[in-house]
């Protein structure tokens, strides 16, 4: 690619054992519903979402994604234990697949879509309207929108303006390597 920047593809993801929201490479959002008395075979169901959403050249969909963002695990919450359960199970499908991904805590991804590191989800789908004319069906493909559009940000390749104050937010999460 000679004189021109290398255009990344990112995925985001909201983990959560419910409801997963996933941001796909082309920017399409979905979330994938489980229900309880699946039981644990719906960390089955997330990892078969994940898996496609994360293509491979194998799915016929080209070649893997260049970045992972997923939200963090939640401190101070009674979710915390079977939103690590997914985690654990995305984590070890990306690091067979060599992926890289980011971890990005709530209220630096609030801050980084808002300006404010606390709140609801409204002034999150507030600021995808504002910035990009876009509605989601739920806070799930909300939250994976951003952590997408974080992704693309932090590697040079943003597809809307956002504030230097709200984008050096991203420096607090751990980013890794990435091939440019």
């Amino acid at each position: 690619m000679t004189g021109q920047q290398k255009q990344f593809t990112v995925v985001g993801l909201d983990l959560s054992l419910t409801g997963t929201g996933i941001a796909y490479r082309d920017g399409s959002t979905s979330t994938v519903l489980t229900k309880q008395k699946d039981g644990d075979h719906r960390l089955t169901q997330i990892e078969e979402a994940v898996q496609i959403a994360v293509g491979g050249e194998h799915l016929q969909l080209g070649p893997a994604v260049d970045l992972v963002v997923m939200e963090d695990i939640p401190q101070t919450s009674k979710a915390a234990k079977p939103i690590a359960m997914v985690h654990g199970v995305v984590r070890n499908l990306l690091n067979k697949q060599g992926i890289p991904y980011a971890v990005v805590v709530p209220a630096t991804l609030k801050f980084y879509a808002t300006g404010k590191g606390s709140g609801d989800k409204v002034p999150m789908a507030l600021a995808a309207y504002k910035r990009a004319g876009r509605e989601f069906d739920d806070d799930n493909q909300t939250d994976a929108w951003w952590l997408r559009h974080a992704g693309l940000d932090w590697l040079g390749c943003p597809e809307f303006s956002i504030p230097a104050a709200q984008r050096n937010a991203l420096q607090k999460a751990d980013w890794p390597e990435v091939k440019r």
